[in-house]
Parts: structure tokens; C-alpha cells; sequence
């Protein structure tokens, strides 16, 4: 078993990983390490926001990686970046599961029929955060359909979303990019949330190049495969020469 060496930057590579790899077939661990890790390495976007766009991908409830979660917290802090901050990505990485929502309410309402709607109508009462977020033309149309088969409800997970996005932590930029990063990641692949956001990030600053960083950075996650994977061939390899001694 090859044991665990540093590589400088790691990008969102395990040591580990890259270091069997590297032994196994140095060619293609060189090729794939200079694309996974381009984006740490192009200057584009600044240390502290890489590691940011990591912790999102690491962190987002369609994702969940553990050990991606605490290799790219660690590497944020060191890169001086804030426990709110962070505090704050984690909290994005759990309300995109919205988009089960988003997805599903408006082929519910077809599915039902005008008959079941009508008999689950459920008073609309007082929506505060709905009514806030229209007020200021944050609202978006592609929560019309569960907001209107469940206002109270929505208006208690816009109450949820609106503590996020409202305090200021990132710069409407930042806050941009880092949804781009969500609803782009290959675990996700939400496209009218990834083009909503790109149009968002373009229109608050945000550069070509800045954008594709952060796809560049999505697609770099991909060697999540190699950081499972690797070591546990090793590990197999390693067993199975044992019991043939």
C-alpha cells in the first residue's frame, strides 16, 4: 500500500489517492491532475473562493461527500475564509432540494387533474416572505405551481431561503457563482436554475472566465471517483496477494 503524501495544490484530490494513482499510471494521473486542479491553479478566481466552490460541491444535499466536506472546509479556513461564510454555503447546499419542488409540483397539478386541486385547496392565509420577495422582484415564476398547492408551506421555506440570501454574507457576485456551482454540479445538472444563475452572475459582474472556473472546478469533482475508488483497489489487491501467500 502506498501511503499518503502531500501534493501541492491537492484541488480536490485525496493524497492518497493521487499517490497509488500516480504509481499505478504516473501518464494519466499527470494528465488528469493539471485539468481537475486548473482552476486552483489559473489565478482566475481567488484561493478562498475555489475552496468555497468545493465546500458547495462537497456539501450539497445531492452530493454529500464527508470527506471532500472536511478536506475543502479546512482548506477555506486556511485560505481565510469565514466560519459565516461557510456556515452560509452549507446552508445553500441544503435548501436547493427545492428544486424536488420545482420539478415535481407543476407535474402534479397536470397529473391531478382540476377535480383533486380543487378539493385540496388550502387557504392561502398570510405569505410575509412570499409577499416580501415578489415586493422586491425576487420572486421566481417556477414556484407558482407549489406555492399554489401549498402557500403556507412555501411561504415558510422562502422564510428558510430569505435568511440566506438576504444577509449579505457574499457579494451578489459571489452568491451568483456559488449557485452556478449547486445547480451545475454533476450530481445536480438543473438547467433552469444553472441558467438563471449564469444570467444573474453576467449581469452582477461576473466574467466569462470566472464562470467557466467554476464549471471547471464541477468537473475537477469528478476525481471523486478516484479518491472512493483507488484505495480500496489497493486495499483489495493488497488482501487478495495475502491469502495467496
Amino acid at each position: 500500500m502506498v501511503k499518503s503524501t502531500q501534493i501541492g495544490p491537492n484541488g480536490p484530490w485525496s493524497a492518497m489517492a493521487y499517490a497509488i494513482l500516480e504509481e499505478w499510471d504516473a501518464e494519466w494521473a499527470a494528465f488528469c491532475r493539471a485539468m481537475s486542479t486548473n482552476a486552483w491553479t489559473s489565478g482566475t478566481l481567488t484561493p478562498r473562493f475555489v475552496e468555497l466552490v468545493a465546500v458547495a460541491l462537497c456539501t450539497a444535499c445531492t452530493n454529500l461527500d464527508r470527506a471532500g466536506v472536511r478536506q475543502h472546509i479546512r482548506a477555506a479556513l486556511g485560505a481565510g475564509a469565514t466560519r459565516n461564510e461557510i456556515l452560509t454555503v452549507i446552508k445553500m447546499g441544503s435548501v436547493m432540494a427545492i428544486h424536488s419542488c420545482s420539478l415535481a409540483a407543476p407535474i402534479l397539478r397536470e397529473e391531478a387533474g382540476s377535480e383533486a386541486l380543487a378539493a385540496s385547496v388550502r387557504p392561502v392565509g398570510e405569505t410575509p416572505a412570499c409577499d416580501r420577495m415578489k415586493a422586491i422582484g425576487q420572486w421566481n415564476t417556477a414556484w407558482d405551481p407549489f406555492f399554489q398547492l401549498d402557500p403556507s408551506w412555501t411561504d415558510e421555506f422562502m422564510a428558510t431561503g430569505a435568511g440566506i440570501y438576504g444577509a449579505g454574507v457574499f457579494s451578489p457576485k459571489e452568491t451568483e457563482l456559488l449557485s452556478i456551482a449547486f445547480d451545475a454540479s454533476f450530481t445536480h445538472m438543473y438547467a433552469p436554475g444553472t441558467r438563471r444563475h449564469i444570467k444573474g452572475a453576467l449581469a452582477a459582474g461576473a466574467s466569462v472566465s470566472e464562470i467557466m472556473d467554476v464549471l471547471k472546478i464541477s468537473v475537477g469533482y469528478g476525481v471523486a471517483a478516484c479518491n472512493l475508488a483507488v484505495p480500496i483497489l489497493a486495499e483489495e489487491i493488497e488482501l487478495l496477494e495475502r491469502t495467496r501467500r
